[in-house]
């Protein structure tokens, strides 16, 4: 999976860019995903488990055009584990809401308020690689034509997961 909001997936592609995971869950199943070193952590591989689902909607204009998507929900628990050390960081469930504005330049707008996680990659603005837990609000856009995360704004708690594991 490339991008998680909500537990829904925006496009799948190899590991290059970001990755959101919101503690809210999914409308698919349950998945795991090992993320390569330097990727999304920089001295180890990551493995991310996710197990449960949450509520999406889809709001369209009179035309059928996408407006907004909006996803909430009790959601999903994530174990995070460092694969070298077998480290283990489990999230409870504790939801979030995301909400998706495709933008007229290409991208879109994410506004995610709850818990949320937040991989950036080494191409994304900040440059990662960085796997945060953000207890808060996060905003960031997204192009939709390569992928590219860009962080424009967060507030609330964070929390570097990678260093945890490490």
């Amino acid at each position: 999976m490339r991008v998680l909001s909500s537990g829904r997936p925006v496009r799948a592609t190899a590991f290059a860019f970001a990755f959101v995971f919101s503690l809210v869950g999914s409308a698919y199943a349950d998945f795991t995903v090992d993320i390569p070193k330097g990727t999304a952590c920089p001295s180890f591989n990551l493995r991310i488990q996710s197990i449960g689902e949450g509520t999406a909607k889809d709001f369209h204009d009179k035309d059928g055009n996408l407006v907004k998507s909006i996803n909430a929900g009790r959601g999903a628990q994530l174990t995070f584990t460092n694969l070298a050390t077998s480290v283990s960081l489990n999230l409870k469930s504790n939801g979030s809401v995301s909400k998706v504005t495709p933008n007229a330049d290409g991208t879109s707008t994410w506004v995610i308020t709850g818990h949320n996680v937040l991989i950036l990659f080494p191409t994304d603005v900040p440059p990662g690689p960085t796997t945060t837990l953000y207890v808060g609000r996060v905003v960031f856009t997204v192009d939709n034509s390569t992928g590219v995360f860009t962080l424009l704004g967060t507030s609330g708690k964070s929390v570097d997961i990678c260093a945890i594991l490490a």
